[in-house]
């Protein structure tokens, strides 16, 4: 039998594409309409939303440990966040939780490593850009990585905030954001991490300057494995 996979959500159209992503790629592993039994909490984006401006992490550990216990206590065997800011509370929530955790940003260094990349832009909020959650990351994997410039933080934030978690995709928004890949990309970077869950709605794979790290994707499926047994815990 799949592990039962707990989601704690934080953004709705992040959550929904992991989910998503979830249900679509396991009937190839696990048969015809097959996927693992799955279960979400989240509570709203704004009450996470005070503490993260805030700088209150254990505030945003303790909103995720709110919705691990109710997971856990419905059989699921572990939990995902398809959020990378509020990782910067990962090891409060780990140290606390009554099921284990798979890390966002490691399913993302180990996709990287694999590939043979060795310099990451890393994009996403303003918090998870300046934050801790890649670097410290990155750096046990053995990689490097950059940042945008102050100006186009300030922007990728608001498309965030302002567009995407709202389901609002728009050209002039995409074409803003390759153009801070292309930054990256002359900056040294050889791939980038797409590290905000709405981002890959904006992204086109096929015109983005840079390889794409699509952390979404890449949590869901480490998920996956982890729900069949083939995981890295």
């Amino acid at each position: 039998m799949a592990k039962h996979i707990g989601i704690v959500a934080c953004s709705a159209e992040g959550a929904a594409l992991c989910y998503r992503t979830l249900c679509a790629e396991a009937p190839a592993v696990m048969g015809e309409h097959m996927h693992p039994e799955v279960s979400m909490h989240t509570h709203p984006l704004a009450e996470y939303m005070i503490h993260i401006r805030a700088g209150d992490w254990a505030q945003v550990a303790e909103l995720m440990l709110s919705s691990a216990k109710k997971l856990a206590s419905i059989g699921a065997a572990f939990a995902v966040c398809p959020d990378n800011t509020i990782h910067q509370a990962f090891d409060r929530v780990a140290a606390g939780s009554p099921i284990p955790w798979l890390h966002i940003a490691e399913s993302v260094a180990r996709k990287a490593k694999e590939s043979g990349y060795q310099i990451l832009g890393i994009t996403g909020t303003k918090y998870l850009m300046t934050g801790p959650v890649y670097p410290d990351t990155l750096a046990r994997f053995g990689m490097g990585w950059r940042i945008p410039e102050a100006a186009d933080r300030e922007r990728i934030d608001t498309v965030i905030f302002k567009e995407l978690v709202n389901g609002i995709i728009t050209e002039d928004s995409r074409q803003y954001f390759n153009g801070v890949v292309e930054k990256m990309k002359e900056a040294g970077c050889d791939a980038v991490i797409l590290g905000c869950t709405e981002i890959p709605l904006l992204v086109d794979p096929g015109d983005c300057p840079l390889p794409i790290l699509d952390s979404t994707r890449l949590l869901a499926r480490a998920a996956l494995k982890e729900a069949l047994g083939e995981g890295f815990s």
